[in-house]
């Protein structure tokens, strides 16, 4: 083979320039071909955040959880205990809904448990901001025979006693809404009418609603359109199947796919958290419901 070229070795030094070109060439192909399957293979980014409630996989080591729910896409945990938060923010995640003060059953809507609730609530927001957490949660109480609007009051007051405390600490107190009707017989905080009242009573950028979409689809329904009117007064969202409270499927009469669609284009920041007891495989129906909501 004759070379032709620069006299003293020029044509050699060519020869040696271009294959290391050519050699450069194709490692950055390689490379960029293995960003494309790595990407690829990395679950996708939608506009919620989406969590998965710890409590539907009790079965499962937190550890184990956490690390499936990095690999498909979840933003954070929640309602985990603080002895796990470690864990969950290991594997890049939130600990995004954690426990603070009250019961399901007794709650702020009756003035006897102020003092008691106000001392639980201080503990757990002063707990969830040393650890740069986004949101506790709270509850109204049952009705035991109180009317709703002497419950609606009695909230308000107590709320009022942590709200200044929620946003001094960059806290958000949620109170949530859950049905009476199948799962939480005689629950005051209902309907969304009600829950909104005392959000606007509290008027505090810091306590927000806890919006369960499963326990409302049971007491009113008319989901989305609901959402859309109180988006300002929501600051966290709980998904599962109705009827049953199992996987996001076509077993279900929601619409789930048009429901976090909604949620997304109201520039939704919270989190969009899973909160159903799956039948089947715990991961593979946890994936089947991020993928389902990734908007």
């Amino acid at each position: 083979m004759h070379l032709t070229g620069k006299p003293g070795g020029g044509d050699k030094n060519n020869l040696e320039e271009s294959m290391t070109r050519r050699s450069a060439l194709k490692t950055a192909a390689a490379s960029l071909a293995a960003s494309a399957i790595k990407a690829a293979d990395a679950p996708p980014k939608g506009r919620l955040k989406q969590s998965a409630a710890r409590w539907c996989y009790q079965k499962m080591e937190i550890e184990e959880l956490c690390r499936n729910g990095a690999e498909i896409g979840l933003s954070g945990i929640d309602l985990v205990k603080p002895e796990e938060w470690a864990t969950v923010q290991k594997y890049g995640l939130v600990p995004s809904m954690v426990y603070s003060a009250g019961t399901i059953p007794d709650g702020w809507n009756r003035l006897e448990n102020h003092d008691r609730l106000v001392k639980e609530m201080q503990t757990g927001i002063q707990r969830a901001a040393a650890a740069k957490l986004p949101n506790v949660i709270t509850f109204s109480g049952n009705r035991r025979g109180q009317p709703d609007e002497e419950g609606k009051e009695n909230c308000i007051i107590g709320l009022r006693k942590v709200s200044k405390m929620a946003e001094d600490n960059n806290v958000t107190i949620c109170l949530e809404l859950l049905n009476s009707k199948v799962n939480h017989h005689d629950y005051q905080c209902d309907h969304t009418a009600w829950g909104v009242a005392v959000m606007k009573g509290v008027d505090s950028p810091r306590v927000k609603l806890l919006y369960d979409i499963y326990h409302m689809q049971i007491m009113e329904g008319d989901i989305i359109r609901t959402i859309r009117e109180n988006i300002q007064y929501i600051g966290h969202f709980h998904t599962g199947g109705v009827p049953g409270r199992h996987e996001l499927d076509e077993t279900q009469e929601l619409q789930w796919r048009a429901i976090a669609t909604a949620i997304a284009d109201l520039n939704f920041t919270g989190f969009f958290a899973h909160e159903f007891e799956p039948t089947r495989d715990p991961m593979a129906s946890l994936r089947q419901a991020v993928a389902l909501c990734t908007v």
